[in-house]
This record gives structure tokens, C-alpha cells and sequence, in this order.
């Protein structure tokens, strides 16, 4: 229970507040602090819970209930083994300053066991854990030591650096693979003649709309999703995979550009992106894999626990760039009927990205996911052999 004086705070209360006397109401300001703690070293997997306490710094006389928060995190299935465990929290509706942030792992978990805490002060119900300190160099956590935390507006708090995780690097690193993919796509149409203002002019419309429809996909699947956690989620590959090419196919029409040589060349120039660009996923923390103890399981984030997790970002940007190169190579080669490659480059990448499915840490229809894999893997049989049977 709180202590006297202190606030529950929930992840998703974000209240207004009026202030130095202002006469209109402005959003309140926001916090967001990191601790850790080791996973247990043998057993079942079970859920921790991480009990943060809040108090400003400053405060006289009896705090205000924006002055204080206690907020629970919980993280379900940690893996014994698995090595640390990092917890980011979120505070909204508090005063704004500097603050004193613990954190307790709770004594008892959904296994009924206690898991392991640094030793050091006590918040409400359970020993303090340590700061979260990350290091690049050596792509680990270490402890960070206990200072004052200052409070952002709120909007821009989910922008605060978190172990692994590189905020904007999504956005700048899709931005690469966009212009790394216009780039080799340019240069293989140019061999077809086809004008590289044209083949931009359709690559932006395309990609515009595969993007609005990625997102108008994202929120109809997640419609709990508030404004401020989807800012920066559901730009997916889904829509650029199934919306762009219909949109793409229709402006070539009406500029009368050859469709099946545009897209074999568009095939080789998307999966370059596809790899850059979801190299941008790792960093940031979207699309995260599950936790596991395996060794080659990579630490990294999904924006609120960190841990070892299988590193499906990477899988999947591996694949485009094999992708990438071997659309490359074909459409090099001339082959003789235009588009196979790249439905046999869709198609393979849908297949793999099923799989990749499965591994990820946010649930996906099993049924959706066989389905697609088994569309997909008929497909690409069906293109590999269109191109085997006209070659040479």
C-alpha cells in the first residue's frame, strides 16, 4: 500500500494541471527512471513486480498529491538464467522539479518466490535495486548511482534514453534505407532507360501511402493504444508490403512506365532499406523478441524491460539484405519474364517474416501466421519456378 501522502500512479493517467497561477490548463509534467535487478539463477520462469516510489525534492510542509507516486511495474515471465533485468517506468501528473526515484522488487512473486535485489534503502515493500547505468562500448548494464531525476513535459518524456535503446534512431535509419533503396533502384532502372524523376515520383507515392496505410492497420488492430505510445509504432512493414505496390502499379500505369521491369528493380532497392531500416527497430526497441537464456540471445529493449532477448530485429534485417542481394543479382541477369523476382522477393520475405513472427515478445494470431507462411511459401514456389522454366 502507499505511504501517507503518496499517489498511485497509473501508466495511463495523464491529467491536466493549472499552475503559476496560468488560466488555462496545461498538461503536468513527467518523469521516467531505469533500475535493475538479476534474474534468479534456476527454476520456473515467474512474474517480478518493481515497486517505484517518488518524492520531490524541495517539497515543505505536507507534499501535495503531485508532489509523491508509488507506481508498480510488473515483468512477467523472467527467465531464470537470463542474466539482468532492467524495468523503465513512466510518472505523469507530477509537479515539476527534481526527485528522489527508488525502486523495491516486491518479496513475493506469482511463484511465490522472492527474487534477487541489490541490498541498500528500503521504498515500500522491498529492497532498493540499483540504478540502471548502460554502457555502448560494452553492450551491458552496470550500476548507476542514486541521483535526483528532473521531470520533462509530459509528451516528450517517452524520448528519455533507456538502456539500449536510441531515441530518433528509427526514423534515421529508415531515412537511410529509403535513400540507399532509391538509390539501387535508380541505378538498376537506368539500365532499362527508365528516367530517374519518374521512378522517384512513383517511389513517393507508393511509399506514402503503404505508410498512412501501415498506421490506419496498426490502430484498428490496437485500438487501447493512446496517441502517446503509438507516436512512434505501427509504421510496419505490412503496409508498404501490401498497399504500396497496388498504389505503385497504378501510378505506372498512368505514366506508362513498364510495370514488371520498375518492380523487379524496386525489389532489390526495398530490401536494402528493409535491412537498414530494421536495424532502426533494434535500436529503438520496436518489434522486440522474446526473452530467453539461450547465449545467443542479444540484450536489448522493447522500450520498458530490457533482458536477453532473441534478436529478431536483426534476423529480419539479415534477411532483407540477402534478399536484397540476390533480387540484385537476377534482375542483373535480365530475366525473361519482368516482375517474377520481385514476387519471388516478396513472397520470400513474407514467408521468413512469418516465422519471425512466432519469436517476437507481443502476441499474433497463430492462425493469421500459418496462413500467410502457407500462402507465401506457394507463391514463391510458384515464382522460382516461372523464372527456372525461362531461363536461358
Amino acid at each position: 500500500m502507499p505511504r501517507p501522502g503518496m499517489q498511485r500512479v497509473g501508466a495511463g493517467a495523464h491529467p491536466t494541471v493549472t499552475r503559476d497561477g496560468a488560466s488555462g490548463e496545461v498538461e503536468a509534467e513527467a518523469l521516467s527512471v531505469t533500475h535493475w535487478f538479476a534474474s534468479e539463477q534456476d527454476g520456473d520462469p515467474y512474474t517480478a513486480t518493481i515497486r517505484f516510489a517518488g518524492q520531490r525534492i524541495g517539497v515543505s510542509g505536507k507534499p501535495g498529491p503531485r508532489d509523491t507516486f508509488v507506481k508498480d511495474e510488473s515483468v512477467d515471465r523472467v527467465l531464470p538464467g537470463s542474466g539482468p533485468v532492467s524495468v523503465t517506468t513512466w510518472a505523469y501528473g507530477l509537479e515539476p522539479g527534481e526527485w528522489t526515484v527508488t525502486a523495491g522488487l516486491m518479496p513475493t512473486t506469482s511463484s511465490g518466490r522472492a527474487g534477487q535485489a541489490s541490498q541498500g534503502r528500503k521504498p515500500p515493500g522491498g529492497h532498493t535495486l540499483p540504478t540502471a547505468a548502460w554502457s555502448w562500448t560494452r553492450w551491458a548494464l552496470s550500476v548507476g548511482q542514486f541521483a535526483p531525476v528532473k521531470t520533462r513535459w509530459a509528451p516528450l518524456v517517452r524520448m528519455t534514453s533507456m538502456p539500449a535503446v536510441i531515441p530518433g534512431s528509427w526514423s534515421g535509419l529508415i531515412a537511410v534505407g529509403i535513400v540507399v533503396g532509391a538509390v539501387v533502384q535508380s541505378a538498376l532502372l537506368a539500365r532499362a532507360n527508365v528516367a530517374v524523376g519518374l521512378s522517384l515520383l512513383v517511389d513517393l507515392i507508393a511509399l506514402a501511402s503503404g505508410i498512412l496505410l501501415a498506421k490506419l492497420w496498426y490502430l484498428a488492430l490496437q485500438p487501447r493504444t493512446s496517441w502517446r505510445e503509438s507516436i512512434g509504432e505501427g509504421w510496419t512493414m505490412d503496409g508498404i508490403l501490401f498497399a504500396a505496390p497496388v498504389v505503385g502499379v497504378a501510378a505506372l500505369t498512368a505514366f506508362n512506365v513498364p510495370i514488371g521491369v520498375f518492380l523487379d528493380a524496386s525489389a532489390a532497392g526495398l530490401f536494402f532499406g528493409v535491412a537498414i531500416g530494421r536495424l532502426g527497430c533494434f535500436f529503438t526497441g520496436c518489434c522486440a523478441g522474446r526473452c530467453t537464456r539461450s547465449r545467443w540471445g542479444v540484450w536489448s529493449s522493447d522500450r520498458r524491460v530490457g533482458a536477453r532477448r532473441i534478436p529478431t530485429q536483426l534476423l529480419e534485417s539479415a534477411t532483407g539484405l540477402l534478399i536484397g542481394g540476390a533480387a540484385t543479382f537476377l534482375v542483373l541477369g535480365s530475366p525473361k519474364v519482368p516482375g517474377t523476382v520481385f514476387v519471388a522477393a516478396v513472397a520470400a520475405y513474407v514467408l521468413v517474416r512469418q516465422l519471425l513472427l512466432r519469436l517476437r515478445a507481443e502476441p499474433h494470431n497463430a492462425v493469421r501466421v500459418r496462413v500467410t507462411a502457407a500462402v507465401a511459401g506457394l507463391v514463391l514456389v510458384a515464382a522460382t519456378g516461372m523464372m527456372l522454366a525461362n531461363a536461358g
